[in-house]
């Protein structure tokens, strides 16, 4: 999984959250993301962060950082290299969270970040069910991007991987202003990305900057 973060003031972060694998679907959508990049660093700041080199532990469920009022990322018990990832997403002013599919899905890894977002939620003890903490306030574009073995418009409507996507866009304050997932990547091992793809993906920079 790839997650790429653009901000206003010149700055990206870029976030490549890779799993066990180096199959074509994540060669595939590194491509994918890499063209979009290309395109955005024109006129950003683009930082490429990698989410295997963060120590993400697996969340406790403790609902600590819920408690916590306010529109600020509540404050998590453990202390790990989420916190850093936070603070990228705090900084930047836009964001592409991508995921190659793995098993019907986005990756273990990808998996557990998401899962460490429960910072962004407010759910005191009594109340029926969360808040998101940015749910009122202005929102940053995003772009998701996803990538399948399968046909593309199989994958699109039977694969969790593009609502994973969706739903860790919105907790973080984020405003979907496009979308991609590339179909029958697993041709051959180092697949090149589509012409059409490329395309595609150089034109939603503009969406972002």
């Amino acid at each position: 999984p790839l997650v790429w973060v653009f901000s206003r003031v010149a700055r990206v972060a870029a976030w490549l959250t890779r799993g066990p694998r180096s199959a074509s679907s994540l060669f595939i959508t590194r491509q994918q993301i890499s063209t979009l990049v290309d395109m955005a660093d024109r006129g950003a700041e683009v930082e490429h962060v990698h989410l295997r080199d963060y120590p993400i532990e697996f969340c406790r469920n403790c609902r600590e950082c819920m408690q916590q009022p306010g529109e600020a990322p509540g404050k998590c018990v453990l202390h790990d290299g989420m916190a850093d990832l936070v603070d990228k997403i705090e900084r930047a002013d836009g964001y592409v969270i991508a995921a190659p599919t793995n098993f019907s899905a986005v990756t273990a890894l990808f998996k557990r970040f998401m899962e460490r977002l429960s910072v962004y939620g407010y759910w005191p003890w009594g109340a029926m069910a969360p808040v998101y903490r940015k749910a009122k306030v202005r929102k940053k574009p995003a772009v998701i991007i996803s990538s399948c073995g399968a046909p593309g418009f199989l994958g699109k409507l039977t694969f969790g991987t593009n609502q994973t996507l969706r739903i860790a866009a919105k907790v973080i304050g984020g405003r979907i202003v496009g979308r991609m997932f590339t179909g029958l990547v697993a041709q051959e091992r180092s697949q090149e990305l589509p012409r059409k793809a490329r395309r595609k993906a150089a034109a939603l920079a503009g969406r972002l900057c």
